[in-house]
């Protein structure tokens, strides 16, 4: 096993990337990929960095020079032969080939386009521009960076002794969190927290820990890279990126209120079973499910992303009922903000109602609160969103209107449309 601390202490080794491959990403990020190039290949996408945590002054942590230099080898790295040939030859979701020869083809000779990087004040301006199927890619590489670079800064000055128990304590951490877990024997879960890591080192100890620790409870991780070398299932389906496009591109109020439904149903052609999995809150779940066609009943289950997630999961229960629907056939997903208190009460309140899993993202891979001076590795809200497609700004509501983000006229306008009345505004933790 990979001595973390050392590796750490070592920080200037050049064997340590924080990108190390293509496929060290979410595994939802090459699904969706894989249906943009088939469906909206020629959108222009503009993507970029959001801190919601102000608090923190990435640019005065985060060197320019260091960030650059990680950037830029990121646009070096090319799918490795054994990379290509575990996406063209794996079996995913009891489906074989489940990536096209014509992605693969793609994929292959993709390099990922230019980045724009500026200063400003405290904070970086990071944005990414070009085709939509390319620039997509650059997300999860962006987050990891910073958060990983960040994690370094604060890092950089301690001892070996004093690294040794940092992440002492943090393995302790994570492994009394799995003690916990382990007496739910129906527990379903599985790591979806790349995009906010520590470092990647500790990411794959932590998917490691999680599989020892729990057996056939943990179902996998988000992460490809590690799914590949680990032998896990590589878990993932689609986020808010594809409907806040789609929506975008949408002409008038008419074809706004039907552009969630039109990713979903692009989505239904090309993917069956544990794939269709409803992610309903980008312009509010309630009204979502509304005015949801009666096909979509029949996908497999939901992912609860923001709001009150047992509030989100009554919503799901009673709108598969009045659809004539058993939710004791469905599957919810559990994915915001999540640590092990809401897992086991989330658990113990629907397990015997429905189908459970868990998307155990920032406090299972980056967990280090309380464990650095001034608590300087508390983790924190960092993301990468597509703010425009075709030159028309993005917008995504949220069931909390602290994640809600776009032109304030153009939230009043999808507000509007898609009938989302008084929110309550919930605190965004990680």
């Amino acid at each position: 096993m990979t001595d973390i601390a050392t590796r750490v202490w070592n920080h200037k080794w050049k064997i340590d990337p924080i990108v190390r491959s293509l496929i060290d990403t979410d595994f939802y990020k090459l699904l969706m990929c894989q249906s943009v190039f088939r469906n909206r290949p020629d959108t222009r996408v503009t993507f970029s960095l959001i801190n919601r945590t102000t608090r923190i002054p990435l640019a005065n942590l985060i060197d320019e020079g260091e960030l650059r230099e990680q950037l830029e080898h990121v646009r070096t790295l090319r799918l490795s032969r054994g990379e290509s040939t575990w996406m063209r030859g794996n079996t995913f979701y009891g489906k074989r080939s489940i990536f096209s020869p014509a992605f693969m083809d793609w994929f292959e000779g993709l390099q990922l386009p230019p980045y724009h990087l500026d200063r400003v004040g405290d904070q970086y301006e990071l944005r990414f521009e070009g085709p939509w199927p390319e620039v997509m890619l650059w997300e999860i590489p962006a987050l990891s960076i910073l958060m990983e670079l960040r994690s370094r800064a604060v890092l950089h000055d301690m001892g070996r002794f004093e690294l040794q128990v940092l992440y002492a304590r943090a393995m302790t951490r994570l492994w009394e969190k799995i003690e916990r877990l382990r007496p739910h024997p129906s527990l379903r879960i599985a790591d979806f927290g790349t995009r906010r890591r520590h470092s990647f080192l500790w990411q794959d100890w932590c998917v490691q820990a999680m599989s020892e620790g729990l057996g056939d409870r943990f179902t996998g991780t988000s992460n490809c890279l590690i799914a590949k070398n680990r032998d896990l299932e590589a878990i993932g389906t689609n986020a808010h990126e594809l409907p806040m496009v789609y929506a975008a591109l949408a002409r008038d109020d008419a074809e706004l209120a039907r552009a969630p439904y039109d990713v979903l149903a692009d989505w239904h052609e090309e993917h069956d079973g544990n794939l269709r999995i409803i992610l309903p809150d980008t312009y509010g779940t309630q009204g979502f499910l509304d005015r949801a066609p009666d096909w979509l009943a029949g996908w497999t289950g939901i992912r609860i992303d923001s709001g009150d997630p047992a509030e989100g999961a009554e919503t799901a229960i009673r709108w598969w009922k009045a659809r004539g629907e058993d939710p004791r056939e469905k599957l919810i997903i559990f994915s915001d903000g999540l640590d092990v208190d809401r897992i086991e009460a989330l658990h113990e309140q629907f397990h015997d109602r429905v189908r459970v899993s868990f998307g155990w993202g920032t406090l299972l891979t980056n967990d280090f609160r309380d464990l650095a001076p001034g608590d300087a590795l508390a983790p924190f809200s960092l993301v990468c969103k597509a703010v425009a497609a075709d030159g028309k700004p993005t917008v995504k509501l949220s069931d909390n209107p602290r994640k809600a983000m776009g032109p304030e006229g153009e939230v009043d306008r999808y507000r509007r449309v898609f009938g989302v009345g008084a929110q309550r505004e919930m605190e965004v933790v990680v």
